[in-house]
Order: structure tokens, then C-alpha cells, then sequence
């Protein structure tokens, strides 16, 4: 019998290793798994990479785990909110790398890593800093960066309702990422306000099916 249900969220992480390179849903705040994140804290991998749309807000969740010192390096788009302090005094200081990407290109990135796709062009950044030393290729009469795939160790996302097979579904803005992510990573795990019984998930409304999930915890 299919079970992915963990009783816990220490039970959730377990194994995540150091250096690990790590998806980690929501907008900021939204669809953030915190409680997931709080969980690694705990458990103490250290040396990671982190993919996420921002860089930390505040001082809980992803900036909780900045501030650990557990986060090498961190892919992102937004590294400069108002709140983002940790890490903008962790960079300035030199305890961590930043790769900035812009938003459609990290979405894109994880969904081609997902999809074993070797990479795509796209004409985002070109003629910036951020194509320096890259690939450029002209494409009929224009030119377009070559971006790599993004594939992770492992995926942290936050979701409304999942059952026993892992199928999942999303509270509005809050879904943003997490779908993308939960195919881009050897081990995906899922955090949901609710676990329901098989069936009870209408099929047409299940946005991550359960293949690509492995664990689900109750928040």
C-alpha cells in the first residue's frame, strides 16, 4: 500500500545531507514552508544551496536558516526586500554566495531540470551583466542567453490539501513555485494544512500529482 504520510517533520528531513542543494517553495512569505524549514534547522545540514524567489524575510523561515550559518550559496531573483536584512549583512560580509536570475528564468530553469531538459535560450538578460561569459546564440536575427537546467537534492513546499499518494493541491498565490519545484528534486516533501482520504481530491483540481512527491507531513 502507497503511504507517503511521515508522523512528523523531523521525520520529514530526515537524511537531507550537507551540501545539499535545496528547492525551496513560496513568494516571500507565501507558500513558504516554514515549519519544513524550522525542521532543517533542526536537524543541522549545513553548506547547502538554496533556490528560492527571494532571499529571506525577516528572521523566520529561509532567514532563520541564513542566519544559522547553514546556507552557502542562494539562487534567486529578489535578494533585496526591505525586510531581507540577514542576507544583505551575511553578503556584504562574504559568508554567502548569490546567484541572481530573473524570476521567468529560475521558474523556467526548475521545470527544464524537472523535465531532464539540457537547457534552453531565452532573450531575458541579454546585453546585461548577467550574460557576461555566457552563452549568447542569435536565433533568426536576435539574440538569446543559453541558461542551464536547475536540478536539486531536494524540494521543500507547502501545500493546502494532499492525501496518501502525495497528489496535492494549492491555497491561490500561495501555489506559486511549489508545483515547479516538486519535479525538480530527487526527494520532494510536502507540507499540507490537510490530509485527506483518497478520492476525496477531485483528479481535475489536483495540481502536483503524487509521482512527484515523496513525503507529505501534516502542518
Amino acid at each position: 500500500m502507497i503511504n507517503k504520510i511521515v508522523s512528523s517533520l523531523e521525520e520529514a528531513v530526515a537524511g537531507i545531507k550537507d551540501g545539499s542543494t535545496v528547492l525551496v517553495g513560496g513568494f516571500g512569505g507565501a507558500g513558504q514552508p516554514i515549519e519544513l524549514i524550522d525542521a532543517l534547522i533542526a536537524q543541522g545540514a549545513k553548506d547547502l544551496v538554496i533556490v528560492n524567489n527571494n532571499a529571506g524575510n525577516g528572521e523566520t523561515g529561509l532567514a532563520a536558516l541564513m542566519k544559522e550559518g547553514r546556507v552557502r550559496k542562494i539562487i534567486c531573483s529578489f535578494p533585496r526586500q526591505a525586510d531581507s536584512y540577514v542576507f544583505d549583512e551575511l553578503y556584504r560580509a562574504g559568508k554567502i554566495e548569490l546567484e541572481l536570475v530573473p524570476q521567468g528564468g529560475l521558474a523556467e530553469r526548475v521545470r527544464a531540470g524537472g523535465a531532464g531538459i539540457g537547457g534552453f535560450y531565452t532573450r531575458t538578460a541579454v546585453g546585461t551583466p548577467l550574460a557576461e561569459g555566457r552563452e549568447v546564440r542569435n536565433i533568426d536575427g536576435v539574440d538569446y542567453l543559453f541558461e542551464y537546467p536547475i536540478r536539486a537534492d531536494v524540494a521543500l513546499i507547502k501545500a493546502k490539501h494532499g492525501d496518501r499518494w502525495g497528489n496535492l493541491t494549492y491555497n491561490k498565490s500561495a501555489r506559486n513555485f511549489n508545483p515547479v519545484y516538486a519535479t525538480g528534486a530527487d526527494l520532494t516533501i510536502a507540507q499540507v494544512a490537510d490530509v485527506v482520504d483518497l478520492g476525496e481530491l477531485d483528479p481535475e483540481a489536483i495540481v502536483t500529482p503524487g509521482i512527484y512527491v515523496d513525503r507529505v507531513v501534516k502542518v
